[in-house]
């Protein structure tokens, strides 16, 4: 990215650690990833602009769907006032991960620097001043939890528990191997629990434990991708192994499909949806998992496997093979 910026000088933000002395050669230059982000065009504020966009990772947030997962398996997906609700749950996450995404992006900006993909993130590259990110991250939890307020006290405060402990993540946990991808499981449990106290809607036990083997299942994944890479800035990964993690893996990947394929089959499911084919859908779960474990393996010059199966075609096919099948169970054999 440094590259193309580099025609005309107009603006640059050389960090302190990017400054090299005028007399430095060819054996003392800064790597790649030190190299100084150099502007060129006519409009260096919404270059800035279009770089704090980049570090909410918009793209990141379909993982706030879980949100939405109690209104859906409740039946109540075409009742507006809920749904209304649920989409304001949403966006109040969304809100929060782009504030947990900017600290966590403040927080690893030496480490990011060295990576060879994560280098070109707006923060690390210098796109971004530090203290813009902080003050965006400021703003977005200041509006989130206000916004939060207004769909009631317990959701308020499970909303204000996602941002703590992934503040906690961001600052200290995440360099502490397995409680890291704990932490990330425990994200997901708590977008589903807020969705249900945001729509008053009681969240099956079943959908908290899939969720969190299915967190747990995507999180080994993506600290195996990131062991078996050439490059590895990530603290906790020192005390990871291939073998425990393809461990790790085989368990949570087993135990996600069959307590899946329990909650389809259990006798209080088959009564609230009045039909007995759900089970059908556990299909498309045990595939999206082979398919993630495919990613996780063949895919090494990506950022993150979690983020590659969003733009992996047959994932994706799966995916949506699976929500048009649940869709179909849940809202189309109801009794007329």
């Amino acid at each position: 990215m440094a590259a193309e910026f580099q025609k005309n000088t107009k603006v640059e933000e050389p960090g302190p650690s990017s400054r090299e002395p005028d007399h430095a050669g060819p054996s003392s230059r800064l790597p790649e990833s030190r190299v100084p982000l150099v502007y060129s065009g006519d409009h260096p504020l919404l270059w800035r602009l279009g770089g704090l966009l980049r570090t909410l990772r918009p793209h990141q947030w379909v993982k706030n769907v879980f949100v939405l997962a109690p209104v859906v398996f409740a039946k109540e997906i075409f009742d507006s006032t809920l749904l209304l609700r649920a989409a304001s749950a949403f966006a109040v996450f969304c809100l929060l991960a782009g504030a947990v995404y900017s600290l966590n992006d403040v927080a690893d900006v030496e480490a990011d620097r060295l990576h060879p993909v994560k280098r070109h993130r707006p923060i690390a590259s210098g796109r971004v001043p530090v203290a813009w990110a902080r003050a965006l991250c400021g703003l977005l939890v200041i509006v989130a939890l206000g916004w939060a307020a207004t769909l009631g006290v317990p959701f308020l405060a499970v909303a204000a528990l996602y941002f703590a402990q992934n503040v906690a993540y961001s600052l200290k946990l995440k360099h502490v191997a397995y409680v890291d991808v704990g932490f990330i499981a425990l994200g997901f449990v708590l977008r589903v629990a807020a969705g249900g106290l945001a729509t008053d809607i009681s969240t099956s036990r079943y959908l908290l434990l899939c969720t969190a083997l299915l967190a747990l299942f995507l999180g080994f994944g993506k600290r195996r991708h990131e062991l078996s890479s050439a490059k590895k800035t990530r603290a906790a990964l020192e005390s990871y192994t291939l073998s425990g993690l393809d461990l790790a893996l085989t368990v949570t990947g087993i135990a996600t499909a069959a307590s899946y394929f329990m909650y389809t089959i259990a006798p209080r499911t088959r009564a609230f949806f009045h039909s007995d084919n759900l089970w059908v859908s556990t299909v498309f779960v045990v595939l999206g998992g082979l398919r993630f474990l495919f990613l996780t393996r063949h895919r090494p010059r990506a950022e993150s496997p979690t983020q590659e199966m969003l733009r992996d075609g047959p994932f994706v096919a799966i995916i949506l093979s699976w929500v048009a099948l649940v869709m179909w169970v849940v809202y189309q054999l109801k009794p007329t």
